[in-house]
């Protein structure tokens, strides 16, 4: 049977649910519906007050284990997770409104292999032998402590993984914070780890929005902070974080660049164009939104995409036909109704889509605009929402140079026959993560990151490790020591 909706308590904290009705009450929204599925609470002093004690507490002797002893826990939890796939993307399904037909596959399956890949690792976190004639110097890789992660709503199990797994693996203890908007799958995750064997406190989950985020961050006893989301966000908890010198990776927003060459493989680039624009109802912060087409293949492309998002099944996220679904809060939804009226108020011409459904639930059509011009908002900002906007070009370096001419760089992609002409094109492109004829492939093998002011750090791969701990040197003299006196 799926996993009961209502959680069986706001907070999971030193091994155990908690809970503290004196905290605000958070009610929890199906997207598909607009109803209350369930109610958190917020959490209050006391609450977080146990989750960084027990943090703290437990994170000594977590650190003094054998990486191999803490990897064969983290992937018993990645084989639970994968045997609960059902019924914890039924979960991610409720939480986010993200159709079954991506949850099965992308949610809490990638959790899963974050937690084996970290767990796989964890043996083989060592330092080296530095020779120096006689005398030698030594590293030790060294957890930073107690982490906190701060998570965003669109992939709420993925994300709760994707920071507690390279954290752990590498001895630290970890407070998540969930979005206050999708509160009730990093609960599981919290709970499968500690059922694995995660000895109490050292994965604890609490609920809350800014203030409960300022609390954590702004704790003394905190030495990093993991972040996804905004770069307004993002802004904010740098700042907080730099206060007390603290560690930081920030995974923030984009408005990336997909080129499209004229010798592109046209349904490739079209399906391309689809991954990075409308799956989880365009709310990736990768995606791909100013899509730079050829003007010779442009027409071409615009009826090739409208004549496949017409197959786009709209409908029940628990009906695993359906392949699109609504967005994740009524909020979101308005902001990307106001995104389609500015671009129409600014001239782009609208393809299709632009309108609610006339349904329950916060369903918006997939939405395409071209003859957009990089100076309107639908091209600058972030939309986050089911919006893409096509721009014309003709000249390679052009499209170079306008692809950059943004503050964000999360992610590139680009289109092309010519692999000499690709790999050129995405060595030019100012993005972290990028993409030759494929778009928003996330693999844990490889780093993922932005650029400029999409980010700092990188999570996944053997990178996340270099953000996860840190290194001590330690000098040996094997003779005596010389002194001027």
């Amino acid at each position: 049977m799926p996993y009961d909706l209502q959680p069986v308590a706001s907070h999971f904290v030193n091994g155990r649910y908690v809970e503290d009705i004196s905290g605000a009450s958070m009610p929890v929204i199906y997207p598909a519906t607009g109803e209350i599925i369930a109610q958190v609470h917020e959490a209050t002093p006391a609450i977080i007050e146990d989750a960084l004690t027990s943090a703290r507490a437990a994170q000594k002797a977590w650190a003094a284990m054998s990486g191999t002893e803490r990897g064969r826990i983290l992937r018993r939890a990645a084989d639970m997770i994968r045997e609960r796939n059902r019924d914890l993307s039924i979960l991610e399904s409720h939480d986010t409104g993200k159709p079954l037909s991506e949850t099965l596959y992308v949610d809490a399956t990638s959790g899963a292999d974050a937690l084996e890949y970290f767990g796989g690792l964890a043996g083989a976190l060592t330092g080296e032998h530095i020779p120096l004639g006689e005398d030698w110097v030594y590293t030790r890789r060294e957890p930073l402590g107690l982490c906190v992660g701060i998570g965003a709503w669109n992939y709420p199990t993925q994300i709760a993984c994707w920071k507690g797994a390279p954290a752990l693996a590498c001895g630290n203890a970890m407070v998540f914070k969930p979005s206050e908007t999708t509160p009730l799958c990093a609960l599981k995750v919290a709970e499968i780890l500690h059922e694995a064997g995660l000895p109490a406190g050292l994965y604890n989950v609490i609920q809350g929005g800014g203030a409960v985020g300022g609390a954590l961050v702004g704790d003394a006893r905190v030495d990093k902070v993991s972040l996804t989301g905004s770069v307004p966000t993002g802004r904010k908890v740098y700042a907080a974080a730099a206060e007390g010198i603290k560690h930081v990776t920030m995974e923030l927003g984009g408005k990336s660049p997909l080129v499209i060459f004229e010798d592109a493989d046209l349904d490739n680039a079209v399906g391309g164009a689809i991954l990075g624009n409308f799956y989880s109802s365009g709310q990736v912060c990768s995606n791909g939104t100013r899509v730079f087409v050829h003007r010779t293949i442009k027409e071409a492309f615009l009826e090739r995409l409208s004549a496949r998002l017409a197959q786009a099944v709209i409908g029940d996220p628990l009906d695993e036909a359906t392949n699109f679904g609504p967005m994740v809060s009524e909020r979101q939804m308005q902001i990307v109704q106001g995104y389609i009226e500015t671009g129409q108020a600014e001239g782009a011409r609208l393809v299709t889509g632009g309108a609610r459904l006339d349904r329950p639930g916060f369903y918006l059509e997939p939405t395409v605009f071209a003859d957009v011009s990089d100076g309107m908002a639908i091209a600058r900002e972030e939309i986050f929402g089911p919006v893409m906007a096509v721009l014309d070009f003709e000249d390679e370096d052009e499209v170079i140079a306008r692809a950059n001419a943004t503050e964000f760089g999360l992610s590139a992609g680009v289109f092309t026959r010519d692999l000499a002409r690709a790999h050129r094109v995405i060595g030019q492109l100012e993005a972290g993560s990028c993409f030759i004829n494929s778009y928003n492939d996330a693999p844990v093998e490889a780093p993922f990151g932005g650029a400029k002011m999409s980010g700092v750090g990188r999570e996944n791969s053997k990178a996340a490790i270099e953000h996860y701990s840190q290194l001590k040197s330690v000098y040996v003299r094997m003779g005596n020591v010389e002194a001027p006196f």
